[in-house]
């Protein structure tokens, strides 16, 4: 029975076993009470650390939400500094080797299934610290023009002039140039206009500008300013610049009134609008008399409609 299974051969390794799993402990006993201090402390740290964290971050971004974000990642980060500590003071370099090379390749593996989710979220958080835009202004990205509603971390919110809320990745406005018509506190209306060839051009300059100076809602701060800029064929064109307030609407109801004042001043003063010159040939010639043109073009006229009725005359007899 020498190939038998020997009950008491089992539980002597068992008992082996066991006794040096307790040695083991022992032996580890110092440091695994080090190790759960350290952990302890470092849990404790964590709150504290967590919250000065987002007190800074209140401080800089005045978001609550993003305040908020990086305080638990900033305890969950701090944690996992004791926990590897922790592992390092009981001697498992393996295990501590084994736990970075895990989250390095989960983080790898992560990165890649979330790119875009990853760059909005980044994005958003470089657009709150940045300030490029803050809520209810008027901006322009793109193609997209209207006013900014909602800012989060993945998306940005803004409600166009029609009316309609569009939605807008966070990486593509920190990847693209973003026009805020809001942050300077003031905006310039360029408005072009054309004249007919008037004798006087500084007398019709003195006029336009006299006329934009009137308007109310014009900035009276910033001059205004006129320039010719195109002497074409039978027109001469210049832009008169004047500020306003950048409010859309402002911006708006400030160009239709200076459009207004500038065509009713010189209406007052005898300067024509423009009209469109169209050229009309009639086939006339030299060597022969007007009334010689008029009778051919009315004998070619009346072939014409004989022609016509011919061809009509056919058909019916068909």
């Amino acid at each position: 029975m020498g190939s038998g299974f020997s009950l008491d051969k089992a539980l002597g390794q068992l008992f082996d076993k066991l006794t040096g799993w307790v040695t083991i402990l022992i032996k580890m006993l110092p440091n695994l009470v080090v190790a759960i201090i350290v952990l302890a402390v470092i849990s404790r740290l964590s709150l504290p650390i967590s919250r000065l964290v987002g007190r800074a971050v209140v401080r800089i971004t005045g978001h609550r939400h993003i305040a908020r974000l990086l305080a638990a990642l900033t305890r969950l980060a701090v944690v996992a500094c004791g926990i590897i500590l922790a592992l390092d003071v009981l001697n498992l370099d393996r295990a501590v080797a084994s736990l970075l090379a895990g989250v390095g390749i989960i983080g790898i593996a992560f990165g890649f299934a979330s790119q875009d989710i990853a760059a909005n979220f980044m994005s958003g958080i470089l657009l709150h610290f940045m300030h490029p835009f803050r809520l209810d202004d008027f901006i322009r990205t793109g193609e997209f023009l209207g006013y900014v509603e909602a800012i989060d971390m993945r998306s940005t919110k803004i409600r166009n002039q029609q009316g309609q809320r569009i939605t807008i990745p966070n990486k593509n406005l920190l990847g693209n140039p973003v026009i805020n018509y809001t942050i300077s506190g003031v905006r310039r209306v360029d408005l072009p206009w054309s004249l007919t060839q008037v004798e006087d051009l500084q007398k019709a300059e003195e006029l336009a500008v006299k006329a934009v100076e009137s308007l109310e809602l014009r900035i009276p701060e910033h001059p205004v300013e006129l320039f010719y800029e195109k002497v074409g064929d039978y027109t001469i064109d210049f832009t008169i610049r004047f500020w306003t307030a950048p409010d859309q609407k402002i911006y708006l109801r400030a160009r239709s009134d200076a459009i207004k004042a500038i065509k009713q001043t010189f209406e007052e003063h005898g300067i024509p609008m423009p009209s469109p010159v169209r050229v009309l040939d009639f086939g006339i010639v030299g060597g022969k008399s007007l009334r010689e043109q008029l009778e051919g073009v009315k004998l070619s006229l009346s072939a014409l409609r004989e022609d016509e009725a011919g061809k009509s005359t056919g058909s019916r007899e068909e």
